[in-house]
């Protein structure tokens, strides 16, 4: 009986390592440069609407402070997001403002935001359910949120990419789906337009 225990306790061990193994294999092919950014183009299929709703714009992801997300077609609207708030700027002027104080999940969304964009998937792992496979230069990772309220907020995401993440897909509990692809990706301070540092 002991060894049956023990051996069944060495299978769950091996194959907790093979599921890490490609997550941390991920995690040292991904760069982390302090300041990056890029353009992105989002799709987002809604139920009842045959045709998906396009935009794109310019994203910013800066450790430690959080991500600028700039649409430009077909509206002018910029986001920001903190730890401790969502901010929507029209222009000068603040749209919109979420506290994390007054509505807890800002934070928990801010988090998984901030941890795709900027491919931290320890901080995902956290989270999420993480299934992933890599080889040398493409990885793939799948997430299905550990939280109920989580799952029903975002139900499962996928991201995929190289150096960088490229290409995001978010399948809501609702069935709305949302894709997301990344090009022109710059790293470092001049990566940054002026306007953009100035709203941090």
């Amino acid at each position: 009986m002991k060894k049956r225990l023990f051996l069944s306790l060495c299978l769950v061990a091996c194959i907790s390592a093979q599921a890490a193994a490609p997550i941390a294999k991920i995690q040292q092919m991904l760069a982390k440069p302090k300041v990056l950014c890029g353009r992105f183009d989002q799709s987002k299929q809604l139920n009842g609407l045959k045709k998906p709703l396009a935009s794109n714009g310019r994203f910013c992801v800066v450790a430690g402070k959080g991500v600028l997300w700039r649409t430009l077609q077909p509206f002018p609207s910029t986001l920001r997001l903190t730890r401790d708030e969502i901010v929507n700027f029209q222009g000068d002027r603040v749209a919109m403002r979420l506290d994390a104080k007054q509505e807890p999940t800002v934070r928990m969304i801010n988090s998984v935001l901030f941890a795709m964009l900027a491919g931290d998937l320890a901080q995902l792992d956290t989270l999420f359910e993480v299934d992933g496979d890599a080889d040398a230069s493409h990885w793939h990772v799948a997430l299905k949120a550990r939280e109920p309220a989580l799952a029903k907020a975002i139900g499962a995401i996928a991201l995929d990419g190289d150096s960088y993440v490229k290409n995001i897909a978010i399948n809501d509990a609702s069935g709305d789906r949302t894709t997301i692809v990344f090009s022109a990706i710059q790293a470092g301070d001049s990566a940054m337009l002026p306007e953009e540092a100035a709203l941090f």
